[in-house]
């Protein structure tokens, strides 16, 4: 049978994700094997999703991964370009990114210093997965950086379906053109060979001006594989990566920049000699990143598995950037003597940042998968080595030319052991009562040195970490009712912008979190609904500030106590074969107790005086909306598939002193996306087209920003916020051709 989960929000029931040998799931009426080859223990509840690879990319015109994650309860995706095909970013109840755990075939992803994914780095990765697990709160232990917020496991490796296809071959051919310049190409070939060998590859090409001005990509992505598939037996060698150039759109504009135009990209801005503005037309990004996976995957028994895995990553690239009116010290250089009397003490200057890293390690897994239970233990160890440099190549009076103002190296290690189980206390046909435990230990070295970039004071900073989290949860299953509780404990290391940015009073420390979870889900033949509460307990939570890095980097600080609370309600029908409706509702609310920041203090001259440390009383916790909706109606009938997507989000504060100054407006967002397969005879090839109309109502939204605020000797406070404008009304369309 034909695998695919429907793309949806709502919590769809896991009646057992992990019964007895023979078991299959049935969601709304349609039954489903085991996706992953690789055998993972997940708590069996709803608060994670599987979805294959044909759903994901059923609507896929080019934007990064997050864009076609949205029907994800509490996932919101934003992007700098405005279209989603730049850097692009999303958030899962209120947690950025950089706080959610992300692995591929159950290697980290996330890059071991800032702890993120940059999608422009290998666009169109979805054309590659053939299968997504998403799971919400802290979820099951892994590999790679803690989950703080949610966990994605991307999967390339081949399902069990793919491995029994007959057809010895399949090529396919997509081409996607749309609005502001906006291509995709891409190739994809899997050819099964005699003896159990198959071998599979894809390349694509995206190409974007981006909505706002110059906000350019030019991106490229491959993935490569070839495997021995055996009945006990199985090996595979991947690589996959890309390389991206894309101009900066990451200073956001203020409310009266949107007012003027919408589009506008102050990005490169600099006074040139004669007084005239100019923005300068190298102010670009430049990326380039190739991961490379050996795994083995043995049947010692028919009972025990082993998995090993062993991985590298390469990334280097730099960014080239226009920095106008800046002090000639700031950069370490000496004021530029214009005569014998006069010295010149700022000028615009032009820099490169440059970084270069690898990444590399081992992990090693086994599995015992039973009727009553299923047992898994599993080691890791990982290295990585960051270089990072700049340089000073130009200045106003062309004086400076390739002087190295700083450099500094980063190296982590972490190593990872983990224990988990469902062991099935009931195992009936209808009925079932499963006890889950996971207990994982982390040790991570992470050493900073050199000299840093923004003060070019010395860096020092030497850090060894020791995580405990532990994990335990029930499932109760009966004919079709289940009702599950689940605990969680994560322990997560700073980022190296916590160091390197970080304020002066501020010293980064770990964060601790208590994830609390309690969920019912009722699936029907024809109908589904569910309901998750969680809390989320946080100690010295590193929360979002409102403030960026000179790179866009987000920035965060300690708080002692913080919360999360909520509850995702999801829910879905299938009443007719042509229609299905699937949709999730989130309320909830994030705060900070007694909340104290330090804050600049001015006088009337914009003369800054000293820092005072404010107490903001209790606050709502920035980048946290109360409400968040997803809705999808799909209709099908022929050939024909049209699917009516909404997204909404309810107000956010852009920073920590819940001041109405500096909000992010509610939005609404729909997107049609219609296809249609051409009924041709069975010789030819298939031949699908498709037409996508992004926010269909043109909405006037921002999905991001930021705001730097201050206080005036008399009390007063200046709120200066800045924001991300997304596309209003875009269209695009395309054709794939699949022999």
């Amino acid at each position: 049978m034909k695998k695919s989960i429907l793309l949806v929000g709502a919590c769809a029931l896991f009646l057992s994700a992990f019964g007895a040998k023979g078991d299959t799931l049935t969601i709304i009426g349609r039954d489903i094997q085991e996706i992953s080859v690789t055998a993972r223990v997940e708590q069996p509840t709803s608060t994670h999703q599987e979805l294959s690879g044909e759903v994901l990319n059923q609507s896929n015109t080019g934007q990064n991964l997050p864009y076609m994650l949205q029907q994800t309860p509490s996932l919101i995706v934003t992007s700098d370009d405005g279209l989603g095909v730049g850097y692009t970013y999303f958030r899962v109840r209120g947690t950025d990114h950089t706080r959610i755990n992300m692995t591929v075939n159950d290697v980290p992803l996330n890059d071991a210093e800032s702890q993120t994914v940059f999608w422009v780095n290998m666009t169109d990765m979805s054309s590659s997965l053939n299968s997504v697990n998403v799971q919400r709160g802290v979820g099951t232990s892994t590999n790679g950086s803690a989950s703080f917020g949610a966990s994605i496991n991307m999967n390339t490796l081949p399902t069990r379906t793919m491995l029994n296809d007959t057809a010895p071959a399949h090529v396919s051919v997509q081409f996607n053109g749309g609005m502001y310049n906006t291509f995709r190409e891409m190739v994809s070939a899997q050819v099964k060979l005699p003896k159990n060998w198959r071998i599979e590859a894809r390349l694509s090409k995206v190409n974007s001006d981006g909505y706002l001005y110059r906000a350019s990509s030019d991106l490229f992505s491959y993935h490569g594989a070839i495997g021995y598939y055996g009945d006990k037996t199985q090996v595979s060698l991947s690589a996959f990566g890309g390389a991206e150039k894309t101009y900066m759109a990451w200073d956001g504009v203020t409310r009266d920049d949107l007012i003027r135009d919408r589009r506008y990209n102050p990005a490169g801005l600099y006074i040139d000699q004669n007084g005239n503005q100019q923005f300068y037309p190298n102010q670009n990004d430049y990326y380039k990143q190739q991961h490379f996976q050996l795994h083995l995957a043995q049947r010692l028994t028919a009972n025990w598995k082993l998995d090993a895995t062993l991985h590298y990553t390469h990334g280097g690239g730099n960014y080239e950037q226009m920095k106008g009116d800046k002090k000639y010290k700031s950069f370490g250089l000496p004021d530029y003597k214009l005569n014998d009397t006069t010295y010149v003490k700022r000028s615009n200057f032009v820099r490169i940042k440059n970084l270069d890293n690898h990444y590399y390690g081992g992990i090693v897994a086994v599995n015992y998968r039973s009727e009553p239970a299923d047992v898994a233990i599993g080691v890791s160890g990982n290295h990585y080595i960051g270089k990072h440099w700049g340089q000073v190549t130009d200045d106003t009076y062309e004086s400076v030319i390739g002087e190295e103002y700083y450099r500094n190296r980063g190296t982590k290690a972490e190593g990872n052991i983990y224990a988990k189980a469902n062991w099935r206390v009931i195992n009936q046909a209808q009925r079932r009562l499963t006890l889950y435990g996971d207990l994982q230990y982390r040790y991570i070295y992470y050493r900073i040195n050199g000299v840093n970039d923004e003060d070019l004071e010395t860096l020092d900073v030497t850090r060894h970490y020791h995580f405990f989290n532990p994990k335990a949860g029930i499932t109760y299953d009966d004919h079709g009712h289940q009702v599950y509780f689940n605990f969680a404990m994560a322990n997560r290391e700073p980022t190296r912008k916590n160091f390197t940015e970080a304020g002066e009073h501020d010293v980064p420390l770990p964060e601790q979190l208590f994830d609390y979870e309690l969920g019912y889900t009722y699936t029907a033949r024809k109908w589904h609904i569910g309901a998750n509460l969680y809390f989320m307990d946080y100690k010295n939570q590193l929360v979002l500030t409102g403030k960026y890095s000179s790179t866009g980097a987000y920035l965060t600080r300690n708080v002692p106590k913080s919360y999360r609370s909520g509850i995702e309600l999801t829910g879905g029908c299938k009443p007719v074969s042509w229609f299905e409706w699937q949709t999730s509702l989130t309320i909830g609310h994030s705060w900070i107790p007694d909340y104290t920041d330090w804050v600049s203090i001015y006088d009337e001259n914009w003369e800054e005086i000293r820092q005072d440390e404010i107490n903001f009383g209790t606050v709502t916790t920035a980048f946290s909306p109360d409400v968040t909706f997803s809705n999808m109606f799909t209709f099908s009938y022929a050939g024909l598939r049209a699917d009516i997507q909404t997204i909404a989000v309810s107000k956010q504060y852009l920073d920590n002193t819940k001041s109405e100054e500096a909000v992010l407006k509610p939005y609404t967002v729909t997107n049609l996306t219609v296809q249609y397969s051409l009924p041709l005879p069975k010789k030819w090839p298939d031949i699908s087209l498709i037409a996508q109309v992004n926010n269909l109502f043109d909405s006037k939204y921002e999905s991001n920003g930021g705001n730097w605020m201050c206080q005036f000797e008399d009390g007063s406070r200046y709120y200066s916020p800045w924001y991300y404008a997304q596309a209003g009304i875009n269209v695009h369309g395309g054709i794939r051709v699949q022999w």
